[in-house]
């Protein structure tokens, strides 16, 4: 495999042995920064972990800049303390902007002389042509594969001759309004943007092991604030999609259902929620405080079993709706039986049942793998996110990414002027 990684006009590089790398997730339920180290290419130890509850987040949307700037700040402060190092780089996640997936054919001239990197480069530059709408910001180019003079099924063309060079791409967009606010916050916390990763790319990376990536699976990743899902085959993010549907709307449906506060909607969950019921359920009461009653005189009892009705009804919704979404994919056939489950909104008991049962697959509860230095506290499904960020920093580049200064297609006469020239001189 090879790739294309561009900042601004350079090629991008990776890091070098003892160099610091940070990831900074910036979700809907929390905003996570975790910095490390590298012992040598391609493998890293964790220095520092921070993460605090998100504010002025919502739904994967900035809604408040000075909240959500605290956020990010207090989170990287942490990080930096455990660690002992000041960052000014950070990788981080895009999960706002609504992420679209496109499938993308380019062809361009190599007139009978041998391909070279620069040939390569050519054909996966031009996804920065795809019209994908005049607000939309191309994130990530991913080669799936290559085609010369009409021979498909080529993995790697350099080297060999012909006259047209054909690329198969997948390319992912998102809004670009929502990417400068993101840039702008991060830059007022006083980071720079290395790169962008779109958030189902970074969750697939951490969770899905070699065979899965190349055999076919899918990893979805249920957050606060909603699921993203990344489908990969033959060693390739070949589609992303999201789910409106996290954890936090189980917890507000579980404060409405039971007439309680939303903290301890999100308490009863953590400790007596389950996503599918059984009939001990019915015999074991529970103690549900009121909204405006004391915590001790305001409470009724009812049993468990009417909090996990509240619980299955939405996890079944969710589940649903990921069926849906990997249907509409075209990609459910590579998907093959394999199903992947991380983030926060996993890990309530027989979430794994009633998945399998839903989508019809098998179903496995994953958690951040090859990453060394995470303690149990920081190793589970919910750092899936921010473990995925590190790997793609120290990975092979395999796509053309966009950087926090690159933030709007090349469109236009002069724009695609410019491009031409970034490419050809």
């Amino acid at each position: 495999m090879f790739g294309i990684g561009f900042n601004g006009a350079k090629k991008s590089k990776r890091p070098v042995r003892g160099a610091i790398v940070a990831a900074l997730d910036v979700g809907s339920s929390k905003v996570c920064c975790i910095i490390a180290r590298l012992d040598e290419p391609g493998s890293f130890r964790v220095i520092g972990v921070g993460h605090q509850i998100a504010t002025g987040i919502r739904a994967g949307t900035i809604i408040d800049m000075e909240a959500a700037e605290t956020s990010i700040g207090a989170a990287v402060h942490a990080a930096e303390q455990m660690a002992g190092e000041t960052i000014r780089d950070v990788v981080v996640n895009l999960s706002m902007g609504h992420p679209r997936s496109h499938s993308f054919n380019a062809q361009v001239p190599v007139s009978g002389q041998e391909v070279t990197d620069g040939d390569i480069r050519r054909a996966l530059s031009h996804a920065r042509t795809l019209q994908a709408g005049p607000d939309q910001t191309l994130v990530h180019t991913i080669p799936l594969g290559f085609s010369l003079d009409d021979s498909p099924g080529i993995r790697d063309p350099k080297g060999m001759y012909g006259n047209q060079l054909g690329a198969e791409l997948h390319v992912v967009t998102a809004a670009s309004g929502a990417i400068r606010t993101l840039q702008t916050c991060i830059a007022r916390c006083h980071l720079n943007i290395e790169s962008m990763v779109v958030s189902p790319f970074a969750s697939g990376l951490s969770c899905l092991v070699e065979d899965e990536m190349e055999m076919g699976a899918a990893c979805v990743d249920i957050g606060g604030g909603g699921t993203t899902i990344s489908i990969f085959t033959e060693g390739n993010l070949v589609w992303t999609g999201a789910v409106p549907l996290g954890g936090r709307h189980v917890t507000s449906d579980i404060a409405h259902g039971l007439a309680t506060s939303l903290v301890h909607a999100e308490r009863l969950k953590v400790l007596h929620g389950s996503a599918r019921g059984n009939p001990a359920d019915e015999r074991e009461m529970i103690e549900v405080p009121q909204v405006g009653e004391d915590e001790r005189s305001g409470s009724v009892s009812m049993t468990r079993a009417f909090l996990v009705s509240i619980i299955q009804a939405r996890m079944e919704e969710i589940f649903e709706e990921i069926r849906a979404a990997i249907d509409r994919s075209g990609y459910a056939r590579r998907v093959g039986r394999r199903v992947v489950l991380t983030g926060g909104g996993c890990q309530l008991p027989n979430t794994r049942e009633l998945a399998q049962l839903i989508l019809d697959k098998q179903v496995r509860i994953a958690r951040p793998t090859r990453i060394a230095g995470l303690n149990e506290a920081h190793g589970g499904p919910a750092f899936s996110t921010a473990a995925g960020l590190l790997l793609h920093a120290v990975r092979t580049p395999t796509d053309l990414m966009v950087t926090g200064r690159e933030v709007v297609f090349t469109t236009g006469l002069l724009g695609r002027v410019g491009l031409w020239l970034r490419e050809n001189l």
